[in-house]
């Protein structure tokens, strides 16, 4: 009885729930003005065959303005850290002592730890816009181009181009990728996009690089302090890294608080096979612990091993410096004279193996038999108890 009155009090909330429905050109339904792409191609793509597809793409709609999209920027939180932060990096003055730090230093250190994670949140709302207002001109180059910074400076080289080979990509993409870009181009569905629809996304992309300066600035800040907020983790890896780690991480506790694997793929990009086989192709994936001096120093055969050990190492240095113990570093040094130690010792060749001299010949060991005799034998000639007795007896100590 009690079954049945579940399953029907869960059959009666299903029902009141209200479904979404989804339109193709309205952007005021679930999802907002962010999705709008996206339900336009998911309608235009289910459509079926009978249905005529007499949607103007032209005239279509490319979402609001790119100010409703990012408003960080206008944000008085955000001009202010960046100007405390531009006023720091002015003066240039040397905080290597920890006497150097004011409480007001501090604060900012921990305001600009937040504010580059808004700010990569940020840049990832602008690639979607313009990703979704660039699809009609270039749809495949989203799965070309992965990096959100990488893919706005294609599109604003780009632009209203069609053919690829009069665009020089050489300083922003490699050439292979170059390679696959513009074979990909050269088939591609796409249609050249408005006037005003073009500005808008080339405003978007300048936006993003904007961004990412700013972000730059505020991480080029926290590496000139990083080694007052974590000494030890600085002392492992770098203060450059540390910094990059602390951002992506978003703080030295969420960095604390995560496993050495996961550390170990802080920033790794995701790489594009442009299809090649990836049992040919297949890499360590590895993130900024790449970009350390051990890691770069270390032979290509060891790598992989080291990676993992300064990955678990630079855990091991965020979880002593949230608890604010070291403050002089010296335990991330011990533990970066430890990981050299390590690298030695994988790199010694193994002993040498000594020769053995040559048997005398005829001087082999007797055979010895064994079973009951050989046993019965022992017996017969095993050490008395009384001789163990006297064997107890120690020089200088009397006994019994």
């Amino acid at each position: 009885m009690a079954e049945g009155d579940r399953r029907r009090r869960s059959s009666l909330k299903a029902a009141m729930i209200p479904q979404p429905q989804r339109s193709s050109l309205c952007c005021c339904d679930e999802g907002g003005e962010d999705g709008w792409a996206e339900r336009f191609w998911y309608d235009l793509e289910n459509m079926e065959e009978g249905e005529e597809k007499d949607i103007d793409l032209d005239n279509l709609n490319h979402g609001d303005d790119l100010g409703t999209v990012s408003k960080l920027h206008k944000t008085q939180r955000y001009l202010d850290i960046m100007k405390k932060v531009e006023d720091a990096l002015e003066k240039r003055s040397d905080l290597s002592s920890i006497s150097g730090i004011v409480l007001q230093d501090y604060q900012l250190i921990v305001d600009c730890t937040a504010l580059s994670v808004d700010i990569e949140n940020e840049i990832i709302k602008v690639h979607n816009f313009i990703r979704d207002n660039y699809r009609l001109k270039f749809p495949e180059l989203q799965s070309l181009v992965h990096h959100p910074i990488d893919y706005a400076r294609v599109v604003k080289k780009i632009g209203n181009e069609m053919d690829l080979t009069r665009v020089n990509l050489d300083v922003l993409l490699p050439s292979a990728s170059i390679m696959v870009v513009s074979i990909t181009a050269s088939t591609t569905s796409g249609k050249p996009l408005l006037e005003r629809v073009l500005q808008k996304t080339i405003d978007a992309c300048d936006h993003a690089l904007a961004l990412d300066s700013s972000r730059k600035k505020v991480l080029h800040f926290l590496e000139t302090r990083m080694g007052f907020i974590a000494p030890n983790l600085s002392a492992i890896v770098g203060s450059t890294v540390a910094a990059k780690l602390v951002v992506t991480a978003g703080g030295l506790a969420a960095l604390a608080n995560m496993p050495a694997c996961t550390v170990q793929l802080l920033g790794a990009k995701k790489t594009n096979l442009a299809g090649f086989s990836t049992a040919t192709t297949s890499q360590f994936r590895v993130g900024y612990i790449e970009q350390t001096d051990i890691f770069r120093t270390t032979p290509p055969s060891l790598r992989t091993r080291v990676c993992r050990l300064l990955a678990a190492k630079a855990t091991m240095g965020a979880r002593i410096d949230s608890v604010s113990e070291f403050p002089t570093g010296n335990k991330g040094r011990a533990f970066r004279d430890k990981i050299h130690r390590t690298i030695e010792k994988l790199q010694e060749f193994p002993p040498a193996k000594r020769p053995k001299p040559l048997p005398v010949p005829d001087c082999k060991p007797k055979k010895k038999r064994g079973g009951r005799r050989l046993r019965k034998m022992k017996q017969r000639y095993a050490m008395t108890d009384k001789r163990k007795m006297a064997n107890r007896m120690q020089f200088g100590v009397c006994e019994e």
